[in-house]
């Protein structure tokens, strides 16, 4: 099999803070990352439209040879990821592999919460597939499990809106609302991609002891611990250090929005599904 750069997929922009994790822990590595800016957001489509533009995008990133793929969106993570592992990687791929973002962060959260009670701030679609109240009851059948569906985050985030008033008002009524669904709440993961964005106004509206958990930093340690394990993986990955940005989308307007997520400035390509 020939080897190539690791796939870094989301719907939109969001995954770019997974990127920029990722990168930081692993820099040796070529990556390419693909938006599907084009259909996003995805958190309001139904389960079978997203598993099929999942499945497109991976097909597509295996095609430029990726052998591993991280679907750095939570939405497609909850709902395609499985199905496509399960049921498509043995027929068109089976030498490769797709990795979510889910996991990483439900797998640790025992090591976070000391009460025990957990709050879950997504996408309202990734609220319904219940996945994250699903996979932390697997590793921890005794956390109990609040989620909050925020609808208004991504679009303030992407049209940069966040730190107005308005934008405040709808993070502050979010968040009240999940931390007035139990007081015990000790541990609040983002189960979006985008929230990281948000981490200074969060943090200045919840009380000391409750951590709150982005998942870029996770996602980065699992990747390098996972590739020290499967070095037959990672041997497939390339060395260059480079990274290659595709969108479904106009490249400039996939660039304008980068720059909320990056620090840098970067080229991006057109690309077809």
């Amino acid at each position: 099999m020939k080897a190539g750069p690791i796939g870094i997929f989301d719907s939109g922009v969001g995954g770019l803070t997974i990127l920029k994790e990722i990168k930081q822990t692993l820099p040796e590595y070529d990556y390419i990352y693909l938006g599907d800016n084009a259909r996003a957001p995805y958190g309001t489509r139904s389960f079978e439209t997203v598993y099929e533009y999942t499945l497109e995008a991976v097909k597509k990133l295996f095609s430029l040879d990726c052998p591993l793929i991280i679907i750095a969106c939570n939405t497609a993570s909850s709902k395609a990821l499985r199905s496509i592992q399960q049921k498509d990687l043995p027929q068109i791929a089976q030498e490769k592999r797709v990795l979510g973002v889910i996991r990483p962060t439900t797998e640790d959260i025992g090591r976070y919460t000391q009460t025990k009670h957990v709050g879950i701030l997504a996408t309202p679609g990734t609220v319904k597939s219940d996945s994250y109240r699903i996979e932390i009851e697997k590793f921890f059948p005794d956390v109990m499990v609040h989620q909050e569906a925020c609808p208004m985050w991504v679009p303030l985030i992407e049209n940069n809106e966040h730190n107005t008033p308005g934008g405040e008002y709808f993070i502050k009524k979010n968040l009240n609302r999940l931390l007035q669904k139990d007081h015990r709440i000790d541990t609040i993961i983002l189960g979006c991609t985008h929230y990281p964005l948000l981490m200074p106004q969060l943090k200045k509206r919840v009380p000391p002891y409750i951590r709150i958990i982005s998942q870029g930093p996770v996602v980065a340690e699992k990747l390098k611990t996972y590739l020290s394990r499967h070095t037959e993986i990672a041997s497939l990955c390339t060395t260059g250090g480079t990274v290659k940005y595709l969108t479904t989308e106009s490249p400039i307007a996939f660039e304008e929005k980068a720059s909320l997520f990056l620090v840098e400035s970067i080229k991006a390509e057109h690309t077809e599904l």
